[in-house]
């Protein structure tokens, strides 16, 4: 996924903010699902009977900064599955610019329900499964 950085996502010098690579990331997640085909909006209503006001929430987060970004730099958020459970998924995230890998975070995230971890619905976790 593609994302432009923008005059908000900077500090005063102009360089890319380090928790704007946080809302990056949580846009190539949101993305990710899209691309495995979960509509967001289907997704809440097919999980409604077994998993009412489902979240994923982040459990875990680690993040290495590498190389700074700019202001109107185009960046690559690359998000690829590593490890899928039945209540939670760890994913790598990597933030390019070009040819340059600016930062790369392994992010866990757990699938919950009613404040407590459930099931990842069968579906979304088979179609994890197999992209990992």
């Amino acid at each position: 996924m593609q994302v432009r950085v923008f005059f908000e996502d900077t500090d005063f010098s102009k360089v890319v903010y380090h928790a704007s690579y946080l809302r990056f990331m949580e846009r190539g997640r949101s993305n990710y699902l899209r691309l495995l085909g979960a509509d967001h909006r289907a997704l809440f209503e097919e999980t409604q009977s077994e998993a009412p006001g489902f979240a994923f929430v982040v459990r875990s987060l680690t993040i290495d900064y590498f190389k700074p970004a700019f202001i109107d730099d185009v960046l690559d958020i690359i998000t690829i599955p590593r490890e899928v459970k039945g209540a939670s998924i760890t994913l790598l995230q990597e933030c390019w610019r070009g040819a340059d890998l600016l930062a790369e975070a392994k992010v866990r995230v757990a699938f919950v329900s009613g404040g407590k971890a459930q099931r990842i619905p069968k579906a979304l976790r088979v179609a994890m499964q197999q992209d990992a």
